[in-house]
């Protein structure tokens, strides 16, 4: 459903690119230029009527990507939708006349303003007058449960019934397909009565992650009673290492009068909603984008010292040059970890361990490499591969992170976000040498993911290349 819907979005958005292309250049050709009209041959001829409309329409799709249009297709709003569109054609107009048609002859400067403005309104007209057939469409079926969002309720007491008949009966349908509840783990076994009646028990909270993936939830609500609620934090370190979960809070009289509480329609049920997505949506694909074009401009322009490091490894002690290991990532996914062995092959032989000063494991090149962090280049692959960014907290191995959370359980929140090559706790500690160093460098990791932003990577990025060049690596 929801990728047929992004497939509609994405053909009326080219439609309404081209149209407007298409209408621009008749009106100058035909009031700016004072064309015939009938001089078909001069209006239709013209090579830049074409390119542009191949051209120009790939364009308008980049920059809806990057802005995040096509995300969460089925849960657009139509006055957001109404804003971010005209934000959209305003950046939009801008670079197209700054890219293409800055260097045209006109008579007057008036001429330019006319045809911006021109532009502006046809292709934020025709845009948004489709996007609105789409998503009124959409909207009147969500209204008419036509289309519904896997929803899990967290709590199986009064306040959780109380929530489940205020959704079901509120004036408008949110969308809201219960899939079933979850009790806490401090509750009886024996599911509720009334609330079974509404939606099946799937089990306790500690079962919670495989709950969500099971069953395909996109939603969660909890619903606490008054003397659970010290247990939310618990519950939302859980669910935010779960994939792009929208997580609702029902709110108390405290939560009213503090403002934690937002509305975006005065029909629906007022909840706390947890922003899983830590940055705008243009930030992440931008984030994304500088880390394939940094990564491939770092591969290129350092296959010589690529080279150089693999032909040094394998010379200087016996064994492979690179060095591949399971790293937790992404929403708790494992993935294998690319670096240059720095080690000897029989480094862990007796079990897992962290590098520490003197480490005898590390070869005497591969303490150099790990000065000038050469060890971690090839990891450049791993961000071609989206398995990493170039910033982001560093990856552990399930056996630490398991020592961690038995002492930090907020270690879980790292897992919202990418790992990276660096970090804001990899360039304040390097490489950690036992788990209490570990749990020191989850601060600079957290605030990272508080104050996560494209400025904050570009000073991780600055000041891990101060260390390289100093060589202050640990």
């Amino acid at each position: 459903m929801e990728r047929k819907q992004t497939i509609k979005y994405i053909l009326l958005d080219t439609l309404s690119a081209m149209l407007a292309w298409g209408l621009l250049f008749l009106f100058r050709k035909i009031y700016l230029e004072h064309t015939d009209f009938h001089d078909t041959a001069n209006l239709f001829g013209d090579n830049n009527l074409w390119f542009g409309l191949i051209i120009v329409p790939l364009g308008w799709l980049a920059l809806y990507t990057i802005m995040g249009t096509y995300r969460n297709v089925l849960r657009k709003a139509r006055l957001k939708e109404l804003l971010d569109t005209l934000l959209a054609t305003i950046i939009g107009v801008v670079a197209i006349f700054f890219l293409l048609l800055i260097d045209d002859q006109t008579s007057t400067y008036r001429q330019y303003y006319r045809s911006f403005l021109f532009l502006l309104a046809v292709q934020f007209s025709l845009t948004y007058f489709f996007r609105l057939l789409v998503t009124t469409q959409t909207v009147r079926r969500v209204h008419t449960r036509q289309i519904g969002f896997p929803t899990l309720m967290i709590g199986s007491g009064a306040k959780a019934l109380h929530t489940y008949l205020d959704l079901e009966n509120q004036e408008t349908y949110s969308g809201n397909l219960f899939m079933g509840y979850v009790r806490l783990d401090t509750e009886s076994a024996t599911p509720n009565t009334e609330l079974s009646k509404v939606m099946p028990c799937l089990g306790s909270a500690d079962q919670l992650r495989n709950i969500v993936e099971q069953h395909g939830i996109q939603e969660v609500i909890i619903a606490l009673e008054d003397n659970q609620k010290q247990l939310t934090a618990e519950l939302l370190r859980t669910l935010n290492t779960c994939a792009d979960l929208i997580i609702k809070i029902t709110p108390d009289a405290r939560d009213l009068i503090v403002g934690s509480v937002k509305q975006d329609s005065i029909f629906h049920s007022p909840f706390i909603v947890i922003n899983n997505r830590l940055m705008p949506e243009w930030q992440y694909s931008v984030k994304r984008i500088a880390d394939i074009a940094l990564s491939l401009l770092a591969m290129t322009l350092l296959s010589p010292v690529y080279l150089v490091t693999a032909i040094i490894v394998k010379t200087t002690s016996p064994g492979p040059v690179f060095y591949a290991q399971e790293r937790i990532g992404y929403h708790g996914r494992p993935f294998r970890m690319h670096k240059f062995r720095s080690m000897y092959i029989d480094a862990e032989d007796a079990g897992p361990a962290l590098s520490k000063d003197d480490d005898p494991r590390i070869t005497p090149f591969g303490r150099f490499m790990r000065k000038v962090r050469l060890d971690e280049i090839p990891q450049f692959y791993n961000v071609l591969k989206g398995t990493m960014s170039i910033v982001g907290p560093r990856p552990e191995r399930q056996f630490y992170i398991d020592q961690i959370v038995k002492r930090a359980p907020e270690y879980l929140l790292l897992q919202r976000v990418k790992p990276g090559i660096t970090s804001w706790g990899q360039v304040k500690y390097g490489y950690a040498s036992n788990v209490d160093e570990m749990v020191e460098r989850l601060r600079y990791d957290l605030l990272y993911i508080d104050n996560m932003s494209l400025i904050m990577d570009m000073k991780i990025m600055v000041y891990t290349a101060k260390i390289i060049i100093q060589g202050r690596g640990k």
